[in-house]
């Protein structure tokens, strides 16, 4: 069972690399102020009216990076930074944040069904949580030696990995599309110049890539189940 331990120790590292540079970017980019002089939260409710969405409203969250568009409540939450920030990463995340929103209001197919698949998820993922201490606790070694009890543990290890690997993949389209959203807007209104939507631009690339990593981590995980339980039906 070393094998899923050197999984999650090598895309624990991955994701650390790429979280510090998505940090660093924001970190670079938010110095520089737009030439507009708007906040994150005005840049927000610009691209709200622009696209006709008059019933979301925008907030303010504490954290950093904490920002995230709310489907039940129809509330755009920017981060302080984010809020008040009149940057190009702000305005990068703001309108980012807004493109979910569109998302929403046209029924994108893949935030439908991403929403769809968030009861499912969350079980996966408390089982996850309760599995994860039960093999720490001699789990692996009933898998190891094929016991009845280490089968059934296997099964619901693969089926609970097989929902998480299917809401990482699910969430890439929306996560992209709703960068790409936000960097068609901010170009066609005129709301950054050239330079600073190539920084919008960077920004959210870094942003994508910390999903990409988790999706990457989630195929990882249930390919390792996947082949330990067919390996064992050939034995």
């Amino acid at each position: 069972m070393n094998g899923i331990f050197l999984i999650s120790l090598v895309f624990m590292g991955i994701s650390w690399l790429v979280s510090r540079r998505l940090k660093s970017k924001f970190s670079e980019y938010s110095k520089i102020g737009l030439a507009n002089g708007l906040s994150g939260a005005e840049i927000a409710q610009k691209m709200l009216n622009d696209n006709g969405i008059y019933d979301v409203k925008i907030t303010h969250v504490e954290g950093q990076l904490t920002d995230h568009y709310n489907p039940e409540n129809k509330t755009v939450n920017l981060s302080t930074d984010v809020f008040n920030g009149r940057s190009a990463a702000a305005a990068a995340v703001a309108a980012h944040e807004c493109g979910h929103a569109v998302q929403h209001a046209t029924a994108y197919a893949a935030l439908r069904m991403r929403s769809a698949m968030v009861p499912a998820v969350s079980f996966a993922s408390r089982t996850m949580g309760m599995l994860n201490m039960f093999l720490f606790m001699g789990g692996f070694y009933m898998i190891s030696q094929g016991s009845s009890i280490g089968n059934i543990l296997l099964i619901v290890l693969i089926l609970a990995n097989l929902a998480i690997t299917a809401f990482s993949l699910i969430t890439l389209p929306v996560e992209f599309d709703a960068s790409n959203r936000a960097l068609k807007w901010m170009e066609t209104r005129n709301v950054v110049s050239q330079r600073e939507h190539g920084m919008a631009k960077d920004a959210l690339k870094w942003a994508a890539m910390t999903y990409v990593v988790g999706a990457l981590a989630a195929i990882a995980n249930l390919a390792y189940y996947a082949m330990m339980f067919l390996g064992r039906r050939d034995d």
